[in-house]
């Protein structure tokens, strides 16, 4: 049995459109409570403990725990709660390239192991005017979202490329998935539907 341990609608997306059906247990940790020395060790953190609190409930199956954040200048951007927030991220955004550090845990709850390791994607921003900015926020769409916009929804016409794994950019790498499955022992083929 797989467990997501993420609300995310991307995450989920992702996985079950790659042939997994996974169990979906929102972990509730609260993200404001983390800190960490950089960007991709607070996104570690944060995979970590959102997989490690699902999977303290269960008596089996793989937990996978995920959180992303924008790094720009080395500083990290969590997700927007109001419009105005979104609209102060992406004047801080437009014209820029930040990197999207996106943290993995998968706990083999059976086995009591786990392993973690962070991806990241390199985002060139595009330079939306004042008033696409404005519009965007109203949409509501990039708010609770890491780097304040969905590069699968309205905020890819603002997003000029990416270097590196698309998926993560949604919230989950794949690739790492399939290695970090590989660590515990597990081909991720034997769990597809």
């Amino acid at each position: 049995m797989i467990i997501l341990a993420s609300a995310s609608p991307a995450r989920l997306a992702l996985l079950r459109s790659a042939g997994l059906d996974p169990k979906v247990i929102v972990s509730g940790v609260d993200e404001e409570a983390y800190t960490a020395y950089s960007p991709a060790a607070l996104a570690l953190e944060l995979a970590k403990a959102k997989a490690s609190a699902v999977a303290s409930g269960l008596d089996e199956g793989l937990v996978i725990g995920c959180d992303s954040i924008l790094e720009l200048d080395g500083r990290p951007y969590g997700k927007p709660a109001t419009a105005e927030e979104v609209l102060e991220r992406w004047r801080i955004m437009r014209g820029r390239t930040g990197r999207l550090v996106t943290g993995h845990c998968v706990i083999d709850v059976p086995a009591d192991r786990q392993v973690a390791e962070v991806s990241t994607t390199v985002i060139h921003f595009g330079r939306p005017s004042d008033e696409e900015i404005a519009a965007y926020a109203a949409t509501g769409e990039p708010l609770g979202l890491a780097g304040a916009f969905s590069i699968e929804g309205r905020g890819g016409w603002f997003v000029e490329g990416i270097e590196g794994d698309h998926g993560n950019v949604l919230g989950i790498s794949l690739p790492l998935l399939r290695n970090l499955f590989g660590e515990l022992g597990y081909a991720v083929t034997a769990f597809w539907r």
